[in-house]
């Protein structure tokens, strides 16, 4: 029944393709399109943390490692669930791109766990202090998850899967940290604060749409 309908969902949400969007989805699920992003995102915590970024950015590595070791190398092997790119009865219906097919098991969605588990991690890090940034990560965490269901690569099942394991490892390792080491999470210098570091999230945005802009 699950099973049914997790498929009935595939290839709805998989079904709405274009040559722009596989150009587009392609690219946004490649790792290496958002290292600019992934070093203006340090640049914002280095500003904010100064002496103490270098413990918050090792955190937020952290939880993104254990995001994904917790995914594929735990959860896919004892579940052993085919990716839908490689299940025989959807050859032909399902919508791949560039004949990308994917590993053998597909859940969870390490995309899904690595992506929300930075997003998550970074919201609990700041809280509204840094709400604006907070919405894009959760925004490009979506379409990161989304991009591989539009490749046919993943169940929705298998992302939502992801995305709990990846908020999961998230809540517990800030609660551990806020619980242990509460100075780490308090910003130095609050009375100081240099007129770079005010502009500082809009880096983040503009490191963002430059990166959208190399994946169109």
């Amino acid at each position: 029944m699950l099973q049914h309908f997790d498929t009935e969902l595939l290839l709805f949400l998989n079904g709405f393709h274009t040559p722009f969007l596989d150009h587009f989805m392609w690219n946004y699920s490649q790792s290496l399109t958002w290292i600019p992003f992934y070093l203006a995102l340090a640049v914002l915590v280095i500003c904010r943390w100064r002496k103490k970024a270098f413990w918050i950015l090792l955190i937020l590595g952290l939880c993104v490692g254990l995001s994904d070791f917790i995914s594929s190398s735990i959860i896919k092997t004892l579940v052993e669930r085919p990716r839908p790119s490689r299940v025989p009865e959807l050859e032909g219906v399902l919508h791949l791109v560039n004949g990308y097919c994917g590993g053998r098991f597909g859940f969870v969605s390490s995309h899904a766990a690595n992506s929300f588990g930075l997003a998550m991690s970074f919201c609990l890090m700041t809280g509204r202090k840094e709400l604006p940034t907070c919405m894009l990560l959760f925004v490009w965490a979506f379409l990161n998850a989304y991009s591989r269901i539009y490749l046919g690569v993943h169940y929705p099942g298998d992302i939502l899967g992801g995305v709990l394991v990846g908020i999961a490892v998230a809540v517990c390792a800030w609660a551990f940290v806020r619980r242990r080491f509460p100075m780490l999470l308090a910003r130095e210098n609050q009375h100081i604060t240099p007129a770079y570091v005010a502009y500082a999230p809009c880096a983040i945005w503009l490191v963002t749409v430059i990166c959208i802009m190399f994946v169109f």
